[in-house]
């Protein structure tokens, strides 16, 4: 690795020695020592070892904890997946019959109501759009970008019933990727991102919310990325996300908060892009 992470090899260790610390016997991981493994904190977990260049402890312990779980809706669907293929084993029948039903049932266009922080409306159909794209599984890429279309606002941004917020901006941009689609009046998108972003470093979940917490950096870094844009103040909003780092090792969604796999994860990926910039 290059950048901060060269310079600063102990932020790698304590970010690691985080994560390794934190598998459980049965090996899956957990976000607090102690506490059930469970699917989400074990690919965050993956996620964050493998992003940080370490190696996985009790791989055929973690196999059996993902190949055992059940598969009952998208998330479960999504992360076993995702784990599956950061451990470079061979995708399961049941994940692609999983995500053929899931796409059948219409379920993953999301929801019409308001999103609920720190997720958003978006959040499944990306995830569903995702794994049917590291499966090869064929959707309707049409019908999809016209749905989210139909929740881009006024301002640029994208939210249902008219209220942009910068989570299902980037669920929205993501799932568009994905679809290989290509977005009209960027340019509008990318002003209300602007209005998101923070010249103190760091973003905020609307243009007039003054909170910054780490999942809306994490997404307005990652939209920016997607646009082909840059951060105007990366060092600002590094020293805001080094500023979320608990003793632990750990990150959490401000510098007051609990740290967690999934703030940790999104930590990571943002220093990274602002690193190598």
């Amino acid at each position: 690795m290059i950048g901060r992470w060269t310079e600063d090899s102990s932020l790698v260790k304590k970010i690691t020695d985080y994560a390794v610390n934190r598998q459980n016997a049965d090996g899956g991981y957990t976000f607090c020592q102690g506490a059930e493994s469970n699917l989400q904190d074990t690919y965050y977990g993956l996620a964050m070892l493998s992003l940080l260049g370490g190696n996985f402890s009790d791989v055929e312990k973690t196999v059996k904890f993902i190949d055992d779980a059940r598969l009952d809706g998208i998330y479960s669907t999504y992360y076993v997946a995702k784990s599956s293929l950061l451990l470079g084993k061979n995708i399961e029948p049941k994940l692609k019959k999983s995500l053929v039903s899931i796409l059948n049932s219409k379920n993953y266009f999301g929801s019409t109501v308001l999103f609920s922080e720190p997720s958003s409306e978006f959040t499944t159909t990306f995830m569903t759009l995702e794994i049917a794209h590291l499966l090869k599984v064929k959707v309707n890429a049409e019908d999809v970008t016209n749905w989210l279309l139909e929740s881009r606002n006024d301002d640029g941004g994208f939210g249902v019933q008219g209220y942009s917020n910068i989570n299902s901006t980037y669920y929205a941009i993501a799932s568009i990727h994905l679809l290989k689609e290509s977005l009209s009046n960027q340019f509008e998108t990318l002003a209300f991102m602007r209005k998101c972003e923070k010249p103190h470093g760091s973003f905020t979940v609307v243009p007039i919310n003054f909170t910054p917490y780490m999942e809306h950096t994490y997404y307005g870094v990652m939209t920016l990325h997607l646009l082909g844009e840059k951060s105007k103040y990366p060092s600002q909003t590094i020293d805001f996300v080094l500023g979320c780092q608990n003793n632990n090792g750990g990150f959490a969604r401000s510098d007051l908060g609990i740290s967690t796999f999934e703030n940790t994860f999104q930590a990571v990926e943002v220093l990274r892009k602002l690193d190598f910039q």
